[in-house]
């Protein structure tokens, strides 16, 4: 007897685990286990023997996934009376339930094929029809709570005329109201016909006086997930997770879980890669989020996403986390110095298929040359998923430790910044960077990269084995920009390579306001004057990144002339005022992109 079993429930089953010797968990998870295995009705009825046991044995845990999973075995083996039972439970009020609710596995687009033997029963129907009802309440309740998520003291910044004084009031900005709940699993729209979820677990005693680091976890299998219109606390801080929960709740953190899918996630393609800023945004329009303690971490996948936002967009975050990375950005060049702006910590093991340890170690002495703040701590004997173990909860004790004492500083002296992407131009108080791909790039500017020569894979029998290879690290499909930077003392002195523009954004705590700024691009001299306080710039740009530590007054726009453009503007003027019509001249310019 053969049953299709959503991938969804399969990931949720793998979060629970044995934490003694017999539980109601260990009961449920080798009941669980019977059930794949079983052939025939003989198998079934163990599995369902063993849901039984726990239900009997531990009658304060028993859970909808449980109960599912019960009136799914009981339906094929054709026992209709305790079948309807376990769904009458699942659709049951509970005092406490964190899990899915009951009307999803009745109305599910899966529940046609799995209780095929009960449609025609009356009791089905009406089953039904409380389905519908429950569902209608909950999402009205699901709204209710997200408006209460978002609800803060009216505070109008439009309403104060003087820049100063809004940059002030920036600073301070505090409209934040006590939040009624700790759990809240908020809808994001991606766009205009697709929505996603995110879920927030607030620390216990969350009070709006006091600001909170926040940490992102970024899924794995991005391939293998799909977008929801909710999330519980089931499927995010149990399982897999619980460290992640343990120790937030010791250190007053925000925890914040994303929900991505094949199409729109954080690694690849990139068309979902917007979500986490836009997430936290939002996030900062209903909590006290401290902006210079963001954080992101990830398993697979969702390590390699927290390594992506790294290398293309690190500006929101204070540190960046891993376990089991792919080290590696799938949607361009993997510019590997960018990481010396900010930190990264790896959690690797020896038997990882995903990324093998060799590379691991070619990883971390091209982090050690260009001294990047890099660590990486390896556990052997640890296959790929190696949360699933009890033995991962130092590497998370590790996590916790550099996150209470690592801050953003929002306004770096010194900045290198490498991309091939003109979204991704920004960084710090540098920002909207636009390539010039048509001019050479610099003698400094230089490609970081080394080979692989081994990888771990299983075989037909599941054995772990070591397969030669031949693979560059890092892939560069397209040409890049890059540009270095510093100040001291209201100097900035830049150096760029294949870049036409960029923005210089400026704050008081970067420069005093009352002297003049000078600014050097490669040598030369571009800017040397005051920069005052402009009110509509700082509502701009607080209205984009609600980040009220770091805070631009104003920005100076520069136009970087180099020595070739320069030649051809010299023979372009030329060619007009003597022997070429306009209409040549025209053609002349667009060829060689001179503007």
């Amino acid at each position: 007897m053969m049953r299709y079993i959503p991938t969804l429930l399969l990931l949720l089953s793998s979060f629970f685990f044995s934490y003694g010797q017999e539980s109601y968990t260990s009961l449920t998870k080798n009941a669980l286990e019977i059930m794949w295995k079983a052939k025939d009705t003989t198998g079934y009825r163990q599995a369902l023997n063993g849901y039984e046991r726990a239900f009997k044995k531990y009658p304060d845990s028993i859970d909808n996934l449980g109960l599912y999973k019960a009136s799914v075995l009981a339906s094929d083996l054709n026992d209709f009376e305790n079948a309807f039972n376990y769904l009458t439970l699942l659709l049951a009020p509970k005092d406490k339930n964190d899990s899915y609710p009951g009307w999803t596995y009745i109305l599910s687009k899966y529940a046609k094929s799995e209780y095929k033997s009960m449609l025609d029963k009356p009791k089905w129907n009406e089953l039904t029809q409380k389905a519908l009802v429950d569902k209608t309440k909950f999402y009205k309740e699901l709204q209710k709570n997200e408006d209460e998520f978002y609800a803060i003291t009216k505070t109008d910044l439009l309403q104060i005329e003087d820049a100063k004084d809004l940059y002030e009031a920036i600073k301070n900005y505090n409209p934040y109201l006590v939040k009624k709940r700790r759990d809240y699993s908020i809808s994001f729209a991606i766009n205009d016909s697709t929505r996603t979820s995110f879920f927030v677990h607030l620390p216990a005693g969350y009070t709006p006086k006091k600001s909170y680091a926040l940490l992102f976890f970024l899924h794995g299998a991005v391939r293998n997930n799909a977008l929801v219109d909710f999330q519980t606390a089931e499927n995010n801080l149990h399982g897999w997770n619980r460290f992640y929960t343990k120790y937030a709740e010791q250190n007053d953190v925000i925890l914040v879980f994303p929900k991505g899918s094949r199409k729109y996630n954080w690694m690849l393609p990139d068309d979902g890669f917007f979500m986490i800023p836009e997430m936290i945004k939002q996030i900062k329009r209903a909590i006290n989020v401290d902006d210079n303690k963001i954080f992101i971490s990830g398993h697979s996948n969702g390590a390699t996403g927290a390594f992506s936002y790294l290398m293309k967009q690190p500006t929101p975050f204070a540190g960046f986390y891993g376990f089991n990375t792919y080290p590696k950005v799938f949607t361009g060049g993997t510019y590997i110095e960018n990481i010396r702006n900010r930190s990264f910590i790896n959690f690797s093991t020896d038997e990882d298929y995903y990324y093998p340890p060799n590379a691991n170690d070619c990883f971390t002495q091209l982090m050690d040359s260009i001294k990047a703040d890099y660590h990486e701590h390896r556990y052997e004997g640890f296959p790929h998923w190696f949360p699933e173990f009890d033995e991962s909860e130092s590497a998370y004790k590790i996590l916790f430790k550099d996150l209470a004492t690592r801050k953003r500083n929002p306004f770096p002296q010194e900045i290198s910044w490498e991309f091939d992407n003109n979204k991704y131009g920004s960084i710090d108080w540098l920002s909207d960077i636009i390539l010039d791909t048509s001019t050479e790039k610099a003698d400094w500017h230089r490609e970081l990269n080394f080979k692989i020569h081994q990888w771990l894979e299983y075989d037909k029998n599941d054995s772990l084995i070591s397969k030669n290879v031949d693979k560059n690290a890092f892939d560069f499909p397209y040409r890049s920009g890059k540009i270095k930077a510093q100040y001291a003392n209201n100097v900035f002195r830049i150096e760029t390579s294949r870049v036409k523009s960029l923005r210089l954004n400026i704050s008081p705590d970067m420069v005093d306001t009352k002297k003049k700024i000078k600014v050097f691009i490669n040598g030369k001299e571009y800017f040397h004057g005051r920069i005052s306080y402009d009110r509509r710039f700082i509502l701009q740009h607080f209205e984009k990144d609600r980040d009220r530590k770091q805070i631009w007054i104003n920005s100076i726009e520069l136009n970087i002339k180099n020595t070739k453009t320069d030649a051809l503007l010299i023979s372009y003027s030329f060619v007009v005022n003597s022997s070429l019509t306009f209409t040549e001249a025209g053609v002349y310019k667009k060829f060689y992109r001179v503007d």
